[in-house]
């Protein structure tokens, strides 16, 4: 609750929330990739002023030099969104076709005490509902709480604890239903934080961006 009152609260990256990044070498004729993120407040981009400082952007950009490729890109994430919440967003998009789509999900269920049966069902349903119309579905790890320095102790540790329930729970379902897990690397650093200490920087989510590119097209290669 006390938690609740003090956290500074950050807006939503502004518009726009979708774009084309273009790439010099990109073959006249190829056709563009075309990358979705779904999820909570970091697709909605929390923590930089514009979506191209955000995750979606800046891999977008990644994605554009590695693969030589014009990447179109659009974020559809909702600040406090649960998976259930996103799995009840997703039903009312209207069909298209993805290169790839990241979900990006586990750190309001992590706080809001999802029951772990409920979390597992609605990430199978998202994973189901998006392998259906994706060549590639990735999950990425749920964010470490432990490491948020908004949060006091020992609510940080405890709250970091659960989060890694719930990440064990993603790696077991990206293994049964054939999508990627991505885990990781420093991008909750408290130097790669935004001055709420809860959200990514700049940096934090470039370097997010970097871990999701190596496992949507590895060593640069074309998908």
């Amino acid at each position: 609750m006390w938690v609740r009152r003090t956290a500074l609260r950050l807006p939503d990256a502004a518009d726009p929330w979708h774009g084309t990044v273009a790439c010099a070498k990109a073959v006249a004729q190829g056709e563009p990739f075309r990358l979705l993120l779904v999820g909570e407040s970091t697709v909605a981009g929390v923590g930089v002023e514009r979506q191209a400082d955000a995750l979606s952007g800046q891999l977008a950009v990644q994605l554009a030099v590695r693969l030589s490729r014009t990447v179109c890109w659009q974020a559809c994430g909702r600040n406090g969104a649960t998976a259930a919440e996103t799995l009840a967003a997703s039903l009312e998009m209207p069909d298209a076709r993805w290169d790839a789509v990241v979900i990006v999900l586990g750190v309001n269920d992590t706080t809001h005490l999802t029951p772990r049966w409920r979390w597992r069902r609605s990430i199978r349903e998202l994973v189901r509902r998006f392998s259906c119309c994706s060549e590639q579905v990735l999950l990425t790890a749920v964010p470490p709480l432990g490491s948020f320095t908004a949060l006091p102790q020992p609510l940080r540790a405890w709250l970091g604890l659960r989060a890694g329930l719930l990440d064990r729970d993603l790696r077991t379902i990206a293994q049964a239903q054939a999508a990627v897990h991505v885990p990781f690397a420093a991008v909750f650093a408290p130097h790669m934080l935004a001055r709420d200490g809860y959200h990514p920087s700049a940096e934090g989510y470039r370097a997010w961006a970097a871990g999701v590119a190596d496992r949507v097209a590895p060593d640069g290669q074309d998908v």
